[in-house]
């Protein structure tokens, strides 16, 4: 018995192994996209995009406090002296705030600068509804230019994209990304050529005085912000052809049907 005791041996535990399910399969093929995405977070170095240029949403909301400004007082007051020292007071209110908190002041000075020409237009013009007159004409020229790039197969939205972002002018040769950044461009053609046609209209007619800083206001940061999701939407498809992925909204499918042959093969 003792010899059988000493001769016994002890076998090493043995390990199950557990056949991975989908869900492992799904996790495992979306490891890569966890590494880009917290790669990307801790760059710190990453070029700004386009939003944080103009200022983030902050920036772009805060651009419209002087013609808010304006119209207010111009429908209280009814002076428009009193308006014109209203809205660039508040313009300079806007970039003294920006630059206190740390913020970007470019597009906080370009506002200003902009409110100062309508002002000196109003003012020159004796009527308030001058100090909307650059503005109007000013939109026909931006759809105009937007239209042109179009036809030209050169897309603004996405040459200035990749032109700020030093990426370059060859992502036109992908038809998928070019119709993203045509659609994207359309889209501010609609946004400029509605307030051209709108704002002009109102301009000469009997209603300028009562309607027409009124409706510069709703169509001036709503209108933007729909043209500005296009805009995004033509950005992700442009990012996403650049790394070789599919569409935005294939992304999650494709990854189940290599998971489904993942299952199948083995």
């Amino acid at each position: 018995m003792r010899g059988l005791r000493g001769s016994r041996t002890t076998e090493p535990p043995t390990e199950v192994l557990a056949t991975p399910s989908a869900d492992d399969a799904d996790d495992a093929l979306d490891e890569p996209d966890r590494a880009d995405v917290e790669e990307e977070a801790a760059d710190p170095t990453k070029a700004p995009t386009l939003l944080d240029q103009m200022g983030g949403i902050s920036g772009i909301v805060a651009s419209g406090v002087p013609v808010v400004v304006f119209v207010v007082v111009q429908a209280v007051a009814g002076n428009l002296v009193a308006s014109i020292i209203a809205a660039v007071v508040s313009a300079v209110a806007v970039a003294v705030w920006r630059l206190v908190r740390g913020e970007a002041v470019q597009p906080a000075l370009s506002g200003l600068l902009g409110v100062a020409v309508c002002a000196f237009v109003a003012w020159r013009t004796g009527e308030a509804k001058g100090f909307f007159l650059l503005g109007i004409w000013t939109s026909l020229v931006y759809g105009g230019v937007f239209l042109l790039s179009v036809i030209a197969r050169r897309p603004l939205v996405g040459v200035i994209w990749h032109l700020v972002n030093g990426e370059g002018q060859t992502w036109r040769q992908d038809p998928r990304v070019l119709r993203a950044f045509d659609l994207a461009s359309l889209a501010w053609v609609l946004v400029f050529g509605a307030r051209f046609v709108v704002q002009r209209w109102l301009y000469d007619s009997a209603y300028a005085d009562t309607w027409l800083g009124w409706v510069r206001i709703a169509m001036g940061v709503p209108l933007a912000a729909l043209a500005a999701l296009v805009t995004v939407w033509a950005i992700r498809r442009s990012r996403a052809a650049s790394h070789g992925e599919p569409a935005p909204g294939r992304r999650r499918s494709t990854r189940r049907t290599r998971a489904e042959k993942q299952r199948t093969s083995s």
